[in-house]
């Protein structure tokens, strides 16, 4: 063996030997690892004893502990309503010192505007310490419940001390006198319930102070034209938007807190006293007298004057002062009930003000259908149609169903009152005919009345409205069905049957005289004064121009032939040659002077006569009876003069100029005569020039409005 291979075995060797040595070491190591061990096993199962032990020592703290945390809870969640409840309190005592303060500050204050603006602080506070108090209210039977269910659990489980169950107890005791008698105190007996009182104060205040100042300012530069009083007016707001904005924020707190019946109250009250005195600086006194028997015994220009004042204030009651009250009324209280409460309002307002214009008008309505009343009510009859429009907005919510009817009613009564009137016209010139005619054969005032009344009747400022009232009584009593007449037909009709009841009083009325030429004047004189005074009018175009010729002007004409053949021509007869052709000549002059004193003697008679009872008014038809009677008579006066000079003694006889100017003298001629005269004929006295000649003064008369009177029109 090589000394090579020897030192590798020794060294193997050694590998070994160190290899053993370490496995011992690790053996040992092993064991006294073990032998730790077994002595730490057994401190563990000491401690562990130990541990159950003390785990079985503290397990009554531990259910204790938890059973204190269920308790925390239960009082914490009883005790956080009590602590928000206080805050409430504290926040209402703070409210209320503020309140205390800003009711100083306004007592104080002399600007209007500052002072609205502290005001809009005031309501905001109260609408606060109202909140206050409703949070308190609410938070009140919480916070009781809650104690109440603290105190019945520490009771009912002995979880603390008698002594701190105690205290609870009086706490929830407290609490409850507490909220039963002080929570309603604060809400009716306390500063919220003064400080509503002194809003209900400044709330009348204000809206007492809210005025029609453009009304009032019209009226003062209108009192001499008060025709133009309301259609000048225009509607203007009340307040300014300041002074709105308070009235609806304290409407809306007075509503708030259980006074919306005192605030409408107040508004309906005060704004009614505003709305009438506005109409009462007007000085409506015709107002107070309403009923049909009061308003008979009115003098008629008493009567006509307070009617058109009635048209004028009831047009400046719809158009301006209504229309600013309902403005206001939805401003102030619009926003309370979604709206639905200040309609109501406004109805309540206007109501008795339109029952005071209500039962003038309908008093005037049923009183006595006097013609003079027709124009009168055909006036008042137009203003509602005019105003209908207006009116209709104005009252057009539900609330105002009473007031709309009762204006229907008002415009069915002055239909029927007008129509009424209208048609009992011709019966009362019917019933006339027993009255006697003129004395002098003049135009009986009862013609006077009847053609300018329809005349008048017929102009443009009524007669739309007068066909308007006969086709709704048409409609009214016919049905809405039946074929309508066509205006002027409806019209036309209704005007014959009372130019036909003119024309049959006239005739009956001439049969009354005994005298045989006053019926003839009076005719005459009638029927010219008819014809002249409907000619060129709208009267006279209704009718028809040959039909007035017809039944007016031929048989005036005729008339007035009658006239100069009953009292004219017997004495012109006696001037007749004939009866001198048939006399010898010693008879002749015998004769002659004969006639001569019998003509003047009947001249001398029938002048005086004329003068005493025959009376033509016309000027123009005067006239023309001169100019006719003159050529009647002064030429064959004349004519026999001079044929019979011989035998008669001239200058013993009125000459030919002393008749034709006792003729003149007795026709009253006028000093300068008019520029052209009416186309009157006489009937088989005609004279050619005067054929195409029209009445002098016929077109200035005309122009003239008519006046009504207060007579009767059954006077002559």
């Amino acid at each position: 063996m090589s000394m090579d291979e020897l030192k590798e075995d020794d060294e193997i060797l050694f590998k070994l030997k160190q290899a053993c040595s370490d496995l011992k070491n690790l053996l040992q190591l092993s064991y006294n690892v073990e032998t730790s061990l077994a002595e730490i096993e057994e401190k563990f199962d000491g401690m562990q004893e130990n541990l159950s032990i003390t785990s079985r020592r503290i397990a009554p703290l531990q259910s204790l502990s938890i059973a204190n945390k269920a308790l925390d809870t239960r009082i914490n969640r009883a005790i956080s309503p009590a602590l928000s409840l206080l805050e409430s309190f504290k926040l209402s005592e703070s409210l209320q010192r503020r309140l205390l303060e800003l009711a100083s500050k306004l007592a104080n204050e002399k600007s209007s505007n500052k002072r609205l603006e502290k005001l809009i602080k005031y309501v905001d506070t109260v609408d606060n310490l109202n909140e206050a108090i409703n949070s308190i209210s609410k938070e009140c039977e919480p916070a009781i419940q809650k104690l109440q269910e603290v105190v019945e659990f520490l009771s009912r489980t002995k979880a603390t001390d008698q002594f701190r169950t105690h205290r609870l107890r009086e706490t929830l005791i407290t609490l409850k006198a507490l909220c039963e008698t002080e929570v309603d105190a604060m809400r009716f007996d306390g500063l919220l319930d003064d400080a509503l009182l002194n809003l209900q104060d400044e709330y009348e205040s204000l809206l007492n102070k809210m005025r029609h100042r453009s009304f009032m300012e019209v009226k003062s530069d209108c009192d001499d034209n008060q025709d133009d009083l309301a259609a000048d007016m225009v509607p203007t707001d009340l307040g300014s938007e300041l002074e709105v904005e308070v009235l609806t924020r304290i409407s809306e707190t007075l509503a708030a807190n259980n006074c919306l019946d005192i605030c409408i109250d107040i508004f309906v009250k005060v704004r009614y006293k505003r709305a009438a005195k506005a109409l009462m600086r007007l000085n409506p006194e015709y107002l107070k007298t309403y009923s049909p028997e009061e308003i008979d015994e009115i003098e008629w220009e008493s009567l006509e004057t307070a009617i058109s004042l009635w048209i004028q204030h009831f047009k400046l009651a719809i158009k301006n002062v209504f229309v600013s009250e309902k403005k206001l009324c939805c401003q102030v209280l619009g926003t309370i009930m979604d709206g639905v409460i200040w309609p109501e309002c406004f109805v309540k307002i206007a109501d008795k003000i339109m029952a005071v214009f209500f039962r003038f008008g309908e008093g005037v309505a049923r009183s006595k259908k006097e013609p003079q009343k027709l124009f009168k009510l055909l006036d008042m009859f137009e203003s509602l149609e005019k105003l209908k429009h207006e009116f209709s907005e104005i009252f057009a919510d539900e609330a105002a169903a009473g007031v709309c009817s009762r204006y229907r009613e008002l415009e069915k009564l002055l239909v029927h009152s007008s129509t009424k009137v209208f048609f009992e016209l011709g019966l009362q010139i019917e019933a006339n005919q027993d009255v006697f005619p003129p004395q002098d054969g003049s135009v009986p005032k009862l013609v006077r009345y009847a053609i300018n009344y329809l005349k008048y009747l017929l102009t443009a400022a009524y007669s739309a409205t007068m066909i308007r009232v006969l086709r709704t009584e048409q409609i009214w009593k016919a049905g809405i069905l039946s074929t309508p007449e066509t205006d002027e037909n409806l019209l036309k009709d209704a005007m014959f049957n009372i130019m036909d009841a003119i024309r049959r009083n006239v005739e009956s009325k001439r049969l009354r005289y005994k005298d045989k030429v006053l019926p003839h004047v009076f005719v005459m004189n009638t029927y010219w004064y008819i014809y002249m005074r409907t000619r060129n009018t709208e009267l006279g175009k209704l009718m028809g121009d040959q039909y007035m010729k017809k039944a007016y002007k031929i048989v005036a004409e005729e008339s007035a032939y009658s006239y100069q053949k009953q009292a004219w021509g017997p004495l012109v007869r006696l001037l007749d040659r004939e009866e001198i052709k048939r006399v010898d000549k010693d008879g002749i002059t015998a004769m002659v002077r004969g006639k001569m004193e019998a003509f003047t003697k009947g001249f001398d008679d029938i002048t005086q006569r004329h003068k005493s009872f025959y009376h033509i008014p016309d000027v123009d038809l005067r006239e023309q009876m001169r100019e006719a009677t003159v050529k009647l008579v002064v030429p064959v006066y004349t004519e026999f003069l001079n044929n019979f000079a011989s035998s008669l003694h001239v200058k013993s006889y009125p000459s030919p100029e002393y008749i034709e100017d006792s003729l003149n003298q007795m026709f009253e001629v006028a000093d300068h005569k008019s520029s052209g005269k009416s186309s009157f004929r006489l009937r088989h006295m005609r004279d050619p020039s005067d054929g195409s000649k029209s009445l002098s003064g016929e077109q200035s008369r005309r122009s003239k409005d008519f006046r009504r009177s207060k007579s009767s029109v059954i006077d002559n």
